[in-house]
C-alpha cells in the first residue's frame, strides 16, 4: 500500500508540472529555394532600347489591353515572377513631366500596404538619370525604376509576383531578381541604328469592355 501511495503521488506531481509548462509553437519555416548563378543576354535589336536581362527569363509581348508599342514582359517561369517593361518617346517637356508624375503615382499606390517606399536617384554608366522605388512590405510590386535621357526616351520597369505569399518567404527571390534589374538598369541604352514607329497605338471600342487596335 505504501508503494502504491508513493507512485500515485509521483504521478500527481508530474501532471502538475506538465500543466505549468507553457506551450511555445514552432516558428514558421520556409522552403529552401535553390537559386541559379546569374547569367545575362542582350535584347534583340528590334526595339528602340537595349539592355541585358536574365538568361533564365522569357521575353513576352505585353498583352494588357492598354499596352503600347515595344512594351514587354520579362517572365521568370521558375519563380512565377514578372518584370513589366514600358517605353515611351518624349516629344515635349510636358510629356517628360507627365511620365515622371505617373511613375511616382504608380509607386505610391502601394502606400496602403507598404511599410516604406524608398526613392533612390542616380546616374547609369551611360549617364542617364535613373530613379528606383524600393517598396517594403507585403505588396504586389517590390521594385520599380525608370531610366531616361530627359529629352527623347523614357523606360519604366516594375517587378510583380502574382501571389499572396508573404514578402519574408519571397525575400531570396526578390533579392535575386533585384540584381537582375540592377543589371538591366546599368546596361540600358537607346537603339539609334534604325527608325522605329513611335506613334502611340490607337484603340476603338468594339463592344462592352472590349477594344481593338486601329491599324492604318
Amino acid at each position: 500500500m505504501y508503494k502504491y501511495l508513493i507512485t500515485l503521488l509521483s504521478l500527481s506531481l508530474l501532471i502538475s508540472c506538465a500543466d505549468d509548462v507553457a506551450y511555445t509553437p514552432k516558428p514558421k519555416g520556409y522552403h529552401y529555394i535553390e537559386l541559379p548563378t546569374a547569367q545575362y543576354t542582350p535584347l534583340p535589336d528590334s526595339l528602340p532600347y537595349s539592355f541585358e536581362y536574365s538568361a533564365y527569363a522569357k521575353l513576352l509581348n505585353d498583352t494588357s489591353f492598354l499596352a503600347d508599342r515595344y512594351w514587354l514582359e520579362i517572365y521568370y517561369p521558375q519563380f512565377d515572377a514578372n518584370i513589366d517593361v514600358s517605353y515611351k518617346p518624349i516629344r515635349s517637356q510636358k510629356d517628360f513631366r507627365d511620365y515622371v508624375d505617373d511613375c511616382f503615382k504608380l509607386a505610391q499606390k502601394h502606400n496602403i500596404k507598404a511599410q516604406a517606399i524608398n526613392e533612390i536617384v542616380s546616374k547609369t554608366p551611360k549617364n542617364y538619370t535613373s530613379v528606383v522605388y524600393e517598396i517594403e512590405g507585403d505588396v504586389p510590386s517590390y521594385l520599380q525604376f525608370y531610366v531616361t535621357d530627359s529629352a527623347k526616351h523614357f523606360l519604366r520597369t516594375s517587378l510583380y509576383f502574382p501571389t499572396s505569399t508573404k514578402a519574408d518567404s519571397l525575400a531570396p527571390i526578390i533579392d535575386f531578381i533585384k540584381k537582375d534589374m540592377e543589371k538591366m538598369m546599368s546596361t540600358i541604352d537607346w537603339n539609334t541604328s534604325r527608325k522605329f514607329d513611335l506613334n502611340p497605338k490607337k484603340f476603338k471600342k468594339i463592344g462592352r469592355n472590349k477594344i481593338e487596335e486601329v491599324r492604318n
